[in-house]
């Protein structure tokens, strides 16, 4: 992934460096208990332990140009590294293990670490929602369905289905981490012939893994395939949250703004461009998560105990997809610090419906009073689209149809546009979203 979108934290998971470090653990754990069967000296395991070191990231790059596998370059690097420190670790160095084995469970260590981090984003955003529904608990704004005023509703609760997603979307990470968290040291095609399955599962243990229930060469890539669609309704949520934010800073609308700092420029031309680039950004970004999961699932699908194809894949679309949700979290808690919101703007922007926007009341209490509902809605939508046509207030075109008149007094329709019934539920449903 380019620099413009990797945060420090994200992108060291998945550097070479780590890769390697990780790498040599599993190799270290495994030897430790490898040597209570092999008689190994304790003091001879510990050599790998404190063999790590960067200049090796060199030598094991060199190795691997020239072999060609990048498990055997690591394996001949920690060879020469140890032939004379630790001759038994030279000797039952990768005994009885296949290069799966190692890679594999370094992808589980290097996935859950990186699940940590997502969680700890999700958890940011989930307190900087909450905040602002706990904030806008009664501040009405229209409702939209098809682009098109509906109902009043508050921002409050807006935020609160916001909130309600991004918690599913912490649940959903928490069991990715533990669908993923699988590791196999059961051999080249997964029947331990060379080892015991005692063995595998004590490693893991100490790895902080369960052994894979039954592996092939490979952990099967149903599991990565399972975590990486968490990965894309993580990156849908963050999208539709931005989209949202986008249509409601339309000019046009103006009820909710992005922050823009100071100094910034919205346009190289139109010096008055107030863009929603941050939200765009991650619309875009959402995409290109999404983009990459069709190859993961098409990994599920390797020839007999495993070929090498899904490999290139997951090289390419693991990290880049942790880093973008990683940096996405963040870059979106940064947009709900400097939230802009615009009551005003809200309620001014409800009063241009003309009081449309009451329609269902004025049906409901035609019904109420004894019409039946098909005659009832005839005379609220036809009144509704004279005052489409001729731009006056709902109410008053309302007051001036004699049929309704006959159904309902001007007190009982002046009672129909109060706006207060839109707010009346709203804690319950803040409480029931866990927001209060």
């Amino acid at each position: 992934m380019i620099e413009r979108y990797c945060r420090p934290e994200m992108a060291r998971i998945w550097s070479d460096e780590c890769r390697y470090e990780r790498m040599l653990k599993v190799e270290a754990v495994f030897l430790e208990e490898l040597a209570k069967e092999k008689g190994i000296p304790a003091a001879q395991t510990n050599v790998l332990k404190t063999l790590w070191r960067k200049p090796l990231i060199a030598k094991l790059k060199e190795q691997e140009a020239k072999n060609g596998h990048e498990v055997v370059a690591l394996l001949q690097v920690i060879s020469a590294e140890v032939k004379h420190k630790a001759p038994w670790v030279h000797r039952y160095l990768h005994y009885g293990l296949t290069s799966s084995d190692i890679l594999d469970t370094v992808l589980a260590l290097q996935l859950m670490e990186a699940s940590e981090l997502l969680l700890q984003g999700w958890q940011l955003v989930c307190g900087k929602i909450r905040a602002l529904s706990r904030e806008h608990q009664t501040t009405l704004m229209a409702g939209r369905t098809h682009g098109v005023h509906a109902e009043p509703m508050t921002f409050g609760i807006k935020l609160a289905g916001w909130y309600a997603e991004a918690r599913r979307n912490v649940e959903r990470m928490e069991r990715g981490n533990r669908i993923i968290a699988y590791g196999k040291l059961s051999g080249a095609v997964g029947t331990y012939s060379q080892l015991s399955p005692h063995i595998e599962a004590k490693v893991c243990k100490k790895l902080g893994l369960a052994p894979e229930t039954v592996s092939t060469q490979v952990v099967p890539r149903d599991r990565h395939a399972d975590y990486f669609h968490t990965l894309v309704l993580s990156a849908a949520a963050l999208e539709r949250f931005a989209l949202e934010i986008r249509h409601l800073q339309r000019t046009e609308v103006l009820e909710l703004e992005e922050p823009f700092g100071e100094g910034q420029k919205g346009s190289s031309a139109m010096p008055h461009k107030r863009n929603p680039v941050l939200c765009e950004n991650l619309c875009g970004l959402a995409r290109l998560i999404r983009s990459y999961e069709s190859a993961i699932v098409e990994d599920i699908a390797l020839w007999h105990e495993r070929d090498i194809s899904h490999s290139s894949v997951e090289r390419v679309a693991l990290p880049d997809a942790t880093i973008l949700l990683d940096f996405m979290l963040h870059r979106f808690a940064g947009i709900l610090d400097g939230l802009r919101v615009y009551p005003q703007r809200m309620q001014e922007n409800m009063d241009r419906s003309m009081g449309l926007i009451f329609s269902q009341n004025v049906l409901l209490k035609l019904i109420d009073k004894g019409l039946g509902r098909f005659e009832a809605y005839d005379i609220v939508q036809r009144n509704a689209m004279k005052c489409w046509r001729e731009r006056r207030s709902f109410c008053e075109i309302l007051s001036e149809d004699q049929q309704l008149l006959k159904t309902l007094s001007p007190t009982e329709l002046r009672a129909c546009f109060d706006e207060e019934q839109y707010r009346r539920h709203s804690k319950d449903i803040l409480k029931r979203a866990g927001v209060l």
